[in-house]
């Protein structure tokens, strides 16, 4: 395969799990924003825009992280390189420099997302309509993922979109997890209390984990087993295990011309999915939660990197 189609492919995947998480990080904000701003001036708002990676550029276009400003950054904004609306873009932009190497039905998917976007925007909904745009745009993500899941042949276009999904999702994991134990750690006397418990909530409903951990864990929400199911459990498809695990496997399957220049994104894969499977979360939190999942960010990046270089994007 053409590395230019491999780079289409691998962001194509990539922009629209981008999407999806921003319109469920906008969700919980909405639904949980009325819960109390804490004595740091943190509300669900202002989580979200840390939690999208983007809060230094927000920074310099608006003094305050109000409904407003956060949907229209996060949700429309072309000047946000990551806002709903440039993930989109880039999406199409992708799938027509590789439309060959694309189904009709995937075509279809992310070329109906751009049409369907831009009467979104000529509307600009606001904080009381905007559930409305945001099941949208999870329903355009998730056609999406399912026109590549049943119409792509298994070959290398298909195993590049896969490892761009699940790299870009292992990434909002991590970020979203970090973010709530780190950046919004309540005070002492919280710790536990209700306001810990909308905190975790809000985390669990972001990645669509409610009920998974209801039948992974009986009982109140506490921060270790959020951890351990966002971060070590294979069953739940937006762990870190999970997705680290489909990342190895589609670079295994990957027919390559240059066996040893590949062979550091599978080696650097295969380590981080190892140290997932067998890891435990009590190693984790005496390591410290934050200083694990600053890393594996890095690490991922790194990843990605490697990726790129190994199959000349």
């Amino acid at each position: 395969m053409l590395a230019r189609t491999a780079d289409g492919l691998y962001w194509l995947a990539r922009s629209m799990e981008r999407a999806d998480y921003l319109a469920r990080l906008l969700q919980v904000a909405g639904h949980m924003s009325a819960a109390r701003v804490d004595n740091r001036g943190h509300s669900e708002w202002a989580s979200a825009i840390i939690a999208s990676g983007s809060s230094a550029a927000f920074a310099e276009r608006h003094a305050e992280a109000t409904p407003g400003n956060v949907i229209d950054w996060l949700a429309f904004n072309e000047a946000n390189p990551s806002s709903i609306a440039s993930c989109i873009l880039n999406a199409r932009r992708n799938a027509r420099a590789v439309r060959t190497a694309l189904s009709t039905d995937v075509w279809e998917a992310v070329n109906g997302a751009w049409h369907g976007l831009q009467s979104h925007r000529a509307d600009r909904p606001d904080a009381d309509a905007l559930p409305r745009f945001l099941d949208w745009v999870k329903s355009r993500t998730n056609l999406f993922h399912g026109a590549c899941s049943g119409t792509l042949l298994r070959k290398d276009g298909f195993h590049f979109a896969r490892i761009g999904r699940f790299l870009e999702r292992a990434d909002n994991t991590a970020r979203i997890l970090d973010v709530k134990y780190h950046v919004l750690l309540p005070e002492p006397d919280d710790v536990g209390g209700l306001v810990d418990y909308y905190q975790w909530l809000a985390v669990l409903r972001v990645v669509g984990a409610r009920r998974a951990y209801r039948v992974l864990f009986r009982g109140r929400i506490s921060a270790d087993n959020v951890a351990e199911l966002l971060v070590l459990r294979n069953e739940f498809p937006r762990s870190l295990a999970h997705c680290l695990g489909e990342v190895s496997a589609s670079l295994d399957a990957i027919e390559v011309q240059d066996p040893d220049r590949s062979a550091e994104p599978r080696r650097l894969a295969h380590v981080m999915h190892a140290q997932l499977r067998y890891g435990r979360i009590g190693d984790i939190f005496e390591q410290g939660l934050h200083e694990y999942l600053t890393d594996t960010i890095a690490r991922l990046d790194r990843l990605g990197t490697e990726i790129a270089r190994g199959h000349l994007f």
